[in-house]
């Protein structure tokens, strides 16, 4: 896939775990697991913006493009 989460990265630069960032954004660890790990199809725009306040960082901290070849 083109599109790399790097959720745990930010995560672990805030030192948050996904407990913690499941309490705080208002999803469930399952959701948010699917998102770390790069199985999620799609994210919604609120719900990345939840994340990025939590996490105090941009979009672009989190979803990086890489191409394929």
């Amino acid at each position: 896939m083109a599109i790399v989460i790097n959720l745990d990265i930010m995560m672990a630069k805030r030192k948050m775990s996904l407990n913690e960032l499941s309490k705080l954004v208002g999803l469930t660890t399952v959701n948010l697991s699917i998102l770390k790990t790069g199985k999620a199809k799609g994210v919604r725009f609120d719900t990345l913006e939840s994340i990025c306040k939590v996490l105090n960082c941009q979009p672009g901290d989190i979803l990086e493009y890489k191409e394929t070849r």
